[in-house]
């Protein structure tokens, strides 16, 4: 497979989204505030290769795992000694450039952004070294405009951002019933809206857009303003399972500090026990972590469908990437990537392992 190349334009937006977030602090994304049991080092606690540890993630319930693993001390009480430095995305791109310029050592992030992030470097900036969330993204539109899938057709349907992890995925649904959209413009057959999130649920309250291909929380924001779920992601892939989240690292700080990395992957596995064996504690300890970051918590008629709807697992369903990937392509957004070595599971395996579990697989995708 022939080297990535990824359009000039995506690079340009990532550069154009990372600067609202370069004003609100002194890296690329926004820093949360640690206090209390989250960042706790407990006394006399023994200090791991690195000083501290610098995580990245998105206000988001799709990264629920960071959320809670943070909000709860769970990965604080595997680091030990070694400290907890947190900043929050509002998008992909900048996250990524937090992590190329070391702002950030690891992230939980989507997967478009993870393989334009890996293909823009030549493979040299990033691993994939685990799952965190499958599903929770839908289609939710305006009833009275749209009644069925066909009638999607001439709309006005938002995406978080050009070439994000949701555009892709409606791109190609788009082309798969015959519609054709042009990727950069969004003009076409149906008309993408490139929207950030928080103000997708205005813009759809005012009619400037007739529906939206959206993650959570944002797709039960516009449920609970009148709304209707048209489509659910899941049902398009098999066994309903699709990565939304995965965690990545900085190649360099893997090499350097892999007892760190395997500190905060041993976290996360533990946090996903934790959800799945404490679902209502899981999550009011999400909200409780979204309330401090934005100043608002999520009302029940948004948070319980919105939670239903993801699953947190340790998987990083890796195949799933390779197609999301092809989608990218065939939306003219990707030239065709070599993916080849952009996992690297040997962490998460030995973990998966230590706590008696079974291990995962990069579909062909790894360092080996």
């Amino acid at each position: 497979m022939s080297a990535a190349r990824p359009l000039t334009i995506l690079r340009t937006v990532a550069v154009i989204t990372a600067l609202p977030v370069l004003l609100t602090a002194c890296g690329y994304g926004s820093e949360s505030t640690d206090d209390g049991k989250k960042n706790a080092v407990a006394a006399g606690a023994e200090k791991l290769s690195a000083d501290e540890v610098k995580i990245g993630y998105f206000p988001n319930l799709t990264h629920a795992t960071a959320l809670v693993g943070v909000q709860e001390g769970l990965f604080q009480k595997e680091l030990g000694g070694t400290t907890i430095k947190t900043s929050t995305f509002n998008a992909g791109p900048s996250e990524i450039e937090a992590l190329n310029a070391g702002s950030i050592d690891i992230g939980w992030i989507g997967p478009s952004p993870a393989i334009n992030g890996y293909t823009k470097s030549k493979g040299k900036n990033l691993r994939i070294v685990g799952g965190s969330a499958s599903g929770g993204v839908k289609l939710v539109v305006n009833p009275k405009k749209i009644k069925s899938l066909k009638d999607v057709e001439g709309k006005r349907i938002a995406t978080p951002q050009l070439g994000n992890t949701q555009d892709v995925a409606f791109l190609n649904w788009a082309a798969e019933q015959g519609w054709k959209v042009d990727a950069e413009s969004g003009k076409g057959d149906v008309s993408v809206v490139r929207t950030d999130n928080k103000v997708t649920p205005d813009a759809f309250r005012s009619g400037s857009v007739d529906g939206a291909w959206v993650p959570e929380p944002t797709a039960s924001k516009l449920v609970s303003e009148g709304g209707r779920v048209l489509l659910d992601e899941a049902s398009l892939w098999p066994g309903r399972k699709f990565v939304i989240t995965n965690i990545i690292v900085s190649q360099k700080f893997l090499k350097e500090h892999p007892d760190v990395v395997e500190a905060v992957l041993r976290g996360s596995v533990k946090t996903n026990e934790w959800i799945d064996a404490n679902p209502d504690k899981a999550k009011a300890s999400a909200n409780k972590a979204l309330a401090d970051l934005s100043g608002k918590s999520l009302p029940a008629d948004v948070i319980d469908p919105a939670w239903k709807s993801i699953t947190f697992l340790d998987d990083p369903l890796a195949s799933t990437l390779d197609t999301e990937a092809k989608h990218a392509v065939t939306a003219g957004l990707l030239d065709q990537p070599d993916l080849k070595g952009i996992y690297d599971l040997k962490p998460l395996n030995k973990v998966l392992k230590a706590e008696g579990k079974g291990t995962v697989d990069a579909a062909g995708l790894g360092t080996e």
